[in-house]
């Protein structure tokens, strides 16, 4: 296991580009799939997630070249297994997506319970109404080969001539639903309507590129989805977004340690909320939206901002356009180094505040009012400490804290870092900070 030696009380500065988006590179490895021609994808960030999303590809049969230079290249002509691979499957929460493309290219598919984040009970009763809907059956095996070890194995069937266009309205409007519904739409013979759809920019980052496949969808960016589906899809090139979740990150680190920082790469126009609920906790930026950078000018004297009549403001995250749930924790950590009182409400997942517990052994004066709820008040002093790393985004929420206090600390468990952030030490590195790898 690899840890972070990290030096405390850090001043960072210069410039920052945020690699590809992790939430868009993923979904759009799985839909690869569909086209047994070459695609090429661009701009896909080198971490520990897309690189067990390539490797489930190439066991499923893909032809994938190397990534250099965050370009990479996937060719499918044949697929020669429905079954994902359980182990690499239970590393990662977006091996579910290849469930859609199996079902296109091979009438089945055969998945277990995927990995991913330990942040709460994540459904996946959405995907199955979605492959119902399109016409696919559905069988649930349990192998126990003790009483601790225990598996289950959710085997999907396409009906007789593949998967038929249907009128489908999510029961949440799940991210991960969204995008298998899309991708088996997209290879599904007639029109599929996809209501209650989420709306997040991978989202609609994996419409372009279906469309750049030959895929008609209509709607894009709504809740509301037409798809035309196709059964010949077409070699491209696509260029993922921007990861606006890493520049919301950035900016909670440079606000944390009074630095002096540069964002580029990120469109700011998709980072309205984000920027207004930093907003609200003392940070302001500039923003250029032509050369699409986000500057955090240093040493802000950082004061949570009350609602209308004193009252404590209440910040909470909500599907897209709202403030996204994976960027909790770092305005959590972040609201620790802000002057005032703040309620954190995490709505979405049970257990992603659990790792607050951590930030208290360090001196921060948070009260854990239930799984989904926390109060701070600031401005804390931070003490370093030796912590251990449970998901990725309470793992950079920890780094940043890390950098923030006084003296050293260590941060076990990094490759959950690594699976959301590319060469993080190096980058910081070469800003100022003093991040050792160990």
């Amino acid at each position: 296991m690899k840890s972070f030696l990290v030096k405390g009380n850090a001043k960072l500065s210069g410039c920052i580009s945020v690699t590809g988006n992790k939430n868009e590179a993923l979904p759009v490895i799985a839909a690869s799939l569909l086209c047994s021609e070459k695609v090429t994808l661009q701009n896909v960030p080198d971490i520990g997630d897309v690189n067990n999303m390539l490797l489930i590809a190439k066991k499923l049969g893909a032809d994938i070249s190397d990534l250099l230079d965050n370009s990479l290249t996937v060719a499918s002509p044949g697929i020669v297994t429905s079954e994902l691979p359980v182990k690499l499957s239970s590393t990662i929460r977006a091996s579910v997506l290849f469930a859609s493309s199996l079902l296109v290219r091979t009438g089945r598919a055969v998945i277990t319970e995927p990995g991913g984040d330990l942040i709460g009970r994540r459904r996946l009763d959405t995907h199955f109404l979605v492959f119902k809907a399109l016409g696919a059956t559905l069988e649930t095996e349990v192998h126990s080969s003790s009483d601790i070890t225990r598996e289950v194995r959710y085997i999907l069937q396409a009906p007789k001539g593949g998967l038929r266009g249907a009128d489908i309205y999510l029961d949440e409007a799940s991210v991960t639903a969204t995008e298998n519904a899309l991708i088996a739409a997209a290879g599904a013979k007639g029109v599929t309507v996809i209501a209650n759809a989420a709306s997040e920019p991978h989202i609609q980052g994996l419409c372009r590129f279906l469309c750049n496949m030959g895929v008609t969808i209509q709607g894009t960016g709504s809740n509301l989805l037409t798809v035309h589906g196709t059964n010949h899809f077409a070699p491209s090139t696509h260029q993922i977004g921007g990861d606006y979740i890493e520049a919301g990150s950035f900016i909670g680190l440079a606000a944390a340690t009074g630095s002096d920082l540069t964002i580029s790469g990120v469109d700011p126009a998709i980072m309205r909320m984000i920027l207004f609920q930093f907003e609200r906790i003392g940070v302001v930026v500039e923003k250029n939206m032509t050369q699409k950078t986000i500057h955090v000018p240093e040493n802000q004297p950082l004061a949570i901002r009350k609602d209308l009549g004193g009252a404590i403001p209440h910040l909470e995250d909500s599907p897209w356009p709202g403030f996204p749930s994976d960027l909790m924790s770092i305005l959590l950590v972040t609201a620790t180094q802000s002057q005032g009182t703040c309620l954190i409400h995490e709505k979405m997942f049970e257990s992603r505040l659990f790792f607050v517990d951590k930030l208290i052994r360090m001196g921060a004066p948070i009260v854990l009012c239930d799984p989904h709820r926390a109060v701070i008040a600031g401005k804390s002093s931070l003490y370093g400490t030796t912590l251990s790393s449970p998901d990725i985004r309470a793992g950079m929420a920890l780094l940043i804290a890390a950098l923030a206090a006084q003296g050293n600390s260590i941060i076990h468990n990094i490759e959950q870092i690594d699976r959301g952030y590319e060469q993080i030490d190096t980058r910081l590195n070469a800003l100022g900070a003093q991040i050792k790898r160990i």
